[in-house]
């Protein structure tokens, strides 16, 4: 099983979302920006790292969510979940082919990648 992490980056009542960039897995979905846990790595710093490398966004960490599981095919992921504040309001889309920051009735309107899906049902009941 895959540890990934992610961001669930919250201001005001917006959520930032990412769009995967045409040549990753499931491309051009939406989906809470983070990536794999390295080994060594805590989960922490596994996701201010990537925030760091993917989108040059700095955020505080608030809370550890409880983990989602999915099967792809191939391959199980457990995916982390934090609940953050973004500490810098500008960033760079360097792996992504769109990024933004979206209310609840925008969230419910992207194409979420599969992962996704059931984060997005929790932060629509839990979190906005």
């Amino acid at each position: 099983m895959i540890r990934v992490t992610c961001a669930i980056i919250k201001d005001g009542d917006k959520i930032f979302a990412a769009q995967r960039g045409p040549g990753a897995q499931q491309a051009l979905k939406w989906e809470f920006p983070g990536g794999k846990v390295e080994p060594g790595e805590s989960d922490e710093e596994c996701l201010l790292r990537e925030l760091e490398e993917e989108l040059e966004m700095q955020v505080k960490i608030k809370e550890k969510l409880p983990s989602f599981f999915h099967d792809y095919p191939s391959f199980s992921i457990e995916l982390i979940p934090f609940l953050c504040s973004s500490g810098t309001k500008s960033h760079s889309a360097n792996e992504h082919a769109g990024t933004g920051w979206f209310a609840r009735e925008e969230l419910q309107k992207l194409d979420w990648a599969a992962a996704d899906v059931a984060i997005m049902q929790f932060v629509l009941e839990k979190v906005l």
